[in-house]
Parts: C-alpha cells; sequence; structure tokens
C-alpha cells in the first residue's frame, strides 16, 4: 500500500531493486544496469523486450521528482487530478522518441575498452513538439518539459574515465583519427584514408574506462527543462534552448534543444496572422437600432466593447484596434474582427407582435404614398412639350494656326494667272 491507503498497481522500487529513500544517482545506476541486461539489442531472452519496458516505466517514474512525488502520496504518478497545463512529459506525446532509442543509439557508440566508437563525438540536437492553447500564445508561458536524452555521465562527470583510468593518443592512428591503406593495382599504389577503427575517429583512446558509461562519457537520462514560451508565438515557430540537447562524447560539445509550437484552434477566436475574428450574434432589432456587447477578450480577464451601429447589415465587419493577438517581441498587437450575424427573434409576446404589425402596416402606407407621388411626378413630366433646341453656332477657327482666316483671298503665286 502506498500513500493514502491507494493500492500501486506497481511497486517502482521492487523493480528497480532500490529502496524508497534511495537518492537519484542509486536510482539512475539501478536503472543502467538493469537496461544493460534487457535491452533487446543486447539481450536474447524472448521477454526482455516487455522487461526492458517494465524497467523504462520504472526509472522515468522514479527519476522525475514531481511523478515519484506523486507515486510515493497518490499511488498514481500523475497525482489525484492529474498534472497541471504547465507540466508535459514528452515522452508520452512525442512518437518514436523515447529512452529505448536512446539505449540503440547508446550502445552502438559503445565499444571495447579500447574505446571504438562512432567518429561524432559532438552532441546532436533534438526535437520536440510542443502544443500550447491559444491563451497561452497570447500571454506567453513557461513549461516544464520532461524528456529523455544523452546526458553527461553523473560517475565519471562526463569525462569517459573510470578510477585510475586515463586518455591516451590512439597507437592506430598517432591521434589524427584517421588512417592511410595502400593498395597495388595494374596503375600503380592507390592510397585510401578511413576513419581508423581504434578510436573510432577521435583519435582517442579510455584505458580503464567509467563502468557506467563504457567509456562514452555520456549515459540515457530522464531530464526536465523550462521552456519560456513568448507571448504572440506562431505554431510552426520554434525555441531553441543551448546545450540541452544529445551530450557530446567524453565532455564534448552537446546539441541544442530545438523545441516546435503548435497552437490549439480556438472555440470563439480564428486567428489569421495577428488578427482574431470573432463572430457576434445580435437580433434584428439591435441591428436596426444600433447596440453595444462586451465580450471575453484573449487574455485573462480582458473585457472588449463591441460598438454596433444602427442599420447595421448581416455580415458586416467591424474592427476593434489592439485587441488581436500581441506581435511577437513586440508591444504592438493585432485587431480584433468581429464578423456579425442577425437573427430574426422567435420568442416574442403577442403584444410586441401586434407593435411590429402596426409598424410593418404603417411602413407599408408610407412606401404606396411614395409610389404614387413618383406616378404623378412621371406624369406631369411626360405632358410636358420637349423645348426647341437652339442650332449650335459655327465653330470658329480663329485658334486653329494652319486655317486661313475667312474673308480673305488666297494671294496666287508668282507666275500663275490671276
Amino acid at each position: 500500500m502506498i500513500g493514502f491507503g491507494v493500492a500501486a498497481s506497481k511497486d517502482y522500487y521492487e523493480i528497480l531493486g532500490v529502496d524508497r529513500d534511495a537518492d537519484a544517482k542509486t536510482i539512475k545506476r539501478a536503472f543502467l544496469k538493469l537496461a544493460r541486461k534487457l535491452h533487446p539489442d543486447v539481450s536474447n531472452e524472448p521477454d526482455a523486450e516487455e522487461k526492458f519496458k517494465e524497467v523504462n516505466e520504472a526509472y522515468s517514474v522514479l527519476s522525475d521528482e514531481k511523478r515519484r512525488s506523486n507515486y510515493d502520496t497518490f499511488g498514481n504518478p500523475d497525482g489525484p487530478a492529474g498534472f497541471g497545463g504547465d507540466y508535459v512529459d514528452m515522452s508520452d506525446i512525442f512518437g518514436g522518441f523515447g529512452m529505448g532509442d536512446l539505449f540503440s543509439s547508446f550502445f552502438g557508440g559503445m565499444g571495447n575498452s579500447a574505446g571504438a566508437r562512432s567518429a561524432r563525438t559532438r552532441g546532436r540536437d533534438m526535437g520536440l513538439n510542443l502544443q500550447i492553447t491559444l491563451e497561452e500564445a497570447a500571454a506567453g508561458c513557461t513549461k516544464t518539459l520532461a524528456y529523455d536524452r544523452l546526458a553527461p555521465c553523473d560517475d565519471c562527470n562526463g569525462s569517459g574515465v573510470g578510477a585510475g583510468g586515463k586518455v591516451t593518443n590512439c597507437h592506430r592512428c598517432h591521434g589524427t583519427g584517421r588512417v592511410v591503406t595502400v593498395q597495388q593495382t595494374i596503375l600503380g599504389q592507390m592510397q585510401t584514408q578511413t576513419t581508423c577503427p581504434g578510436c573510432g575517429g577521435t583519435g582517442k583512446i579510455v584505458e580503464g574506462a567509467c563502468e557506467t558509461c563504457g567509456g562514452q562519457g555520456r549515459t540515457p537520462s530522464r531530464e526536465t527543462v523550462e521552456a519560456d514560451i513568448p507571448a504572440g508565438i506562431h505554431s510552426g515557430q520554434s525555441i531553441r534552448i543551448k546545450g540541452r540537447g544529445e551530450a557530446g562524447v567524453r565532455g564534448e560539445l552537446a546539441g541544442d534543444l530545438i523545441i516546435t509550437i503548435n497552437v490549439s484552434d480556438h472555440e470563439q477566436f480564428q486567428r489569421q496572422g495577428d488578427d482574431l475574428y470573432y463572430v457576434l450574434r445580435i437580433d434584428a432589432f439591435e441591428a436596426m437600432l444600433g447596440a453595444t456587447h462586451t465580450i471575453d477578450g484573449i487574455l485573462a480577464d480582458e473585457k472588449v466593447s463591441v460598438v454596433v451601429p444602427a442599420g447595421c447589415q448581416y455580415g458586416q465587419r467591424i474592427v476593434v484596434s489592439r485587441h488581436g493577438m500581441p506581435r511577437l517581441h513586440s508591444s504592438a498587437r493585432g485587431s480584433l474582427i468581429v464578423a456579425v450575424e442577425v437573427s430574426i427573434p422567435t420568442d416574442l409576446t403577442d403584444e410586441q407582435l401586434k407593435t411590429v404589425r402596426e409598424l410593418v402596416a404603417q411602413r407599408g402606407q408610407e412606401d404606396e404614398l411614395h409610389s404614387q407621388e413618383d406616378e404623378e411626378q412621371n406624369k406631369q413630366d411626360e405632358s410636358q412639350p420637349e423645348s426647341e433646341s437652339e442650332p449650335e453656332p459655327e465653330p470658329h477657327h480663329t485658334n486653329n494656326p494652319f486655317r486661313r482666316p475667312l474673308g480673305k483671298k488666297k494671294r496666287p503665286r508668282k507666275g500663275q494667272r490671276k
């Protein structure tokens, strides 16, 4: 029994073979010891995969302070009501990535005591996808992410050297990490340069390697990191946290953790760039007379007044400036664009319906009167005779420099008859 009399389905301490007061290093050593025996890449036992999953599950709980506390108190790693929105366990949502994949990479990088391993020594960047709400994107937030990575070994502080061990230059490549082979061909000698198989291209050999990490200086580990999400971030944008990706081999530079943001759709607001679109439903009387509606904004405790003008039409858009999404790394905000939908009320009382009918009848009479006035005016216009139009005067061309003035005779050229 654990905590408030809640029976735990599994005893994670018993699975790892540690006491309930074991510290984090003891729990990690126990996990790595079991993982080396049970991982499918190194074990031939038929149930090795299932046992490794069980060990991995136990470690994922006991290596996380918050989940371990919930497990000890409530018997459930997620607590009585689950985690809050600011804590995200990435191993649950990031498909295809987990401790098993890390161990495959870890075993692939381990070699014999001579230190043979991959030529890549710098840690690789790691990528995670993080889902947040539109409200979190508007206000900005801080998320605590729990994820698995190859982290510096605690027992050797990332050096890969055990007690009494040392690092020397590879005797095969003399510290260059490359070896040259010469082959005799019909065209003569041909030289080929390849990665040194003795040191894996590092140029170094660990004598007396750390037993925990096998000389790599890194081990699979459950890590947590605080991610600050800025206000105004968009889906598809990324946040880079330096040095929190895969640790490098024997103290080499670690990779970065790249978190790609995905903003969830919202029930009321639709985002387009930094603008927010909102549908406001009003009745026909409000559309005719005008009205003011107060709605909840995207930020916490934000109230927005939407003024509907008299005579508003269906589909008309009302722009409320500086009430959209914040612009990234800026104090400015987009606009809130309100699309109006006009509905016909169906719950009018008999007295109200009577008033509406009287109004409709009155408007009908006014329309008929206007129609009669227009008809009489048209008849008057038709009965008036058309006025004779005066003939247009002949145009004067005195301003035309190429036209001879009127009334002057053409002078004969020299040699012509008069």
